[in-house]
């Protein structure tokens, strides 16, 4: 662990903004980040950890406290009980992107659809990443976390974390605290051993997305290129000579909605429905049981409706940005708010409150952001 000259966020950060924090730390193996951590946790500082600070939205005012960048890597093979299948341990400071070429070069299915996510691998399971269809969560098996003040780590399956739609009991939601401070230190992925045959793809968002249309395998280094191409047309591709790279990536979440509110809305909104849990179980003790099942609680249905669609919808274009700010949304995709060049958070929060106003006024829903906000009010 060393403490460093603290760096401004604006350079830490693909949305680019922030100033420089209080203090800064790095840590470049897994024993000086959990001392980093402990010896923050003893100060008593406000802390927070930054991986590639692909998923941070920073304010203009210098954080009062501690900046924990963390830099571990490294990828450990280890034998799956399932069979023709292969399990990942990850460092939690290892890219994400670099993970997903890993995998696909050796031929291990699950996570290809997520190529060119920015951001580091202790930050996917946090903000359960997933991209046309494809969830961390469908192959997570663990995590090693520490917990705030706590004397060490420990391992908690996947199950634990309340993982759901870019959410988990550990992402700092906008307006409110994780329902569990603690920070991951590696990950486990099961992934399947597929060689150079490729897999079937099934999923209906991802076979879209790759134009698809019949059920023969397809090689993933082609899935891979295909995905990068097609998050590169969108401005999801981080270039540092392309402005439209220079964002937290979806800036609203799509929203969640009942039915009932996706019927009001256009016909011609994307919607996907969100899965139900098909396997709930109803544990009653025998101490209370009386011979009689309750009834049981029929939930309405949810739909994920699709946040760029009543973006564009709302008046807001490609392109579109406030009079004499140096922050606009992208003019390649609907989702992202940009730093056209010395952007400040004030500026960027501004353009985010239109664009949550326009749609609210026009469908009545309130966008949420994304990120994760430090510092910063929307």
């Amino acid at each position: 662990m060393a403490e460093i000259t603290p760096i401004p966020l604006r350079e830490l950060t693909t949305l680019r903004t922030g100033a420089a924090p209080e203090r800064m730390l790095e840590a470049h193996t897994v024993p000086e980040l959990i001392d980093a951590l402990q010896q923050t946790w003893a100060r008593g500082d406000e802390w927070f950890v930054l991986g590639g600070g692909s998923n941070l939205f920073a304010g203009d005012v210098p954080f009062d406290g501690t900046v924990i960048r963390v830099l571990t890597s490294g990828v450990e093979e280890l034998p799956s009980p399932h069979e023709g299948r292969v399990r990942l341990r990850v460092q939690a400071g290892h890219s994400w992107d670099e993970l997903v070429a890993y995998a696909v070069e050796r031929g291990y299915a699950g996570i290809e659809a997520m190529s060119g996510i920015p951001g580091t691998v202790g930050g996917a399971p946090v903000q359960n990443i997933g991209a046309y269809g494809q969830e961390i969560q469908e192959t997570l098996v663990e995590v090693e976390l520490i917990d705030e003040d706590a004397i060490g780590p420990i391992t908690v399956p996947a199950e634990e974390l309340g993982l759901g739609f870019r959410t988990s009991v550990l992402k700092h939601h906008y307006g409110s605290a994780p329902d569990r401070r603690a920070v991951i230190l590696s990950v486990t992925l099961d992934l399947a051993a597929t060689g150079s045959e490729g897999r079937v793809i099934r999923g209906e968002q991802l076979r879209r997305a790759l134009g698809l249309e019949d059920h023969a395998p397809v090689p993933l280094p082609w899935v891979r290129e295909r995905i990068l191409a097609t998050r590169a047309a969108k401005g999801m591709l981080l270039d540092d000579a392309d402005p439209d790279t220079h964002s937290a990536g979806s800036f609203f979440q799509n929203a969640i909605v009942s039915e009932r509110v996706a019927r009001s809305l256009p016909a011609e909104c994307p919607r996907w429905p969100v899965e139900p849990d098909l396997d709930t179980v109803t544990v009653i003790p025998l101490a209370v049981y009386g011979g009689v099942m309750p009834t049981p609680i029929v939930r309405e249905a949810e739909v994920k409706v699709s946040a760029a669609w009543l973006i564009e919808h709302a008046g807001i274009r490609k392109g579109f940005k406030l009079p004499r700010s140096r922050a606009s949304v992208s003019t390649k995709h609907a989702l992202a708010l940009t730093n056209r060049g010395g952007a400040t958070a004030a500026e960027v929060s501004e353009l985010a409150r239109f664009i949550q106003s326009r749609v609210h006024a026009e469908f009545g829903l309130l966008l949420q952001p994304e990120p994760v906000l430090v510092d910063v009010e929307l």
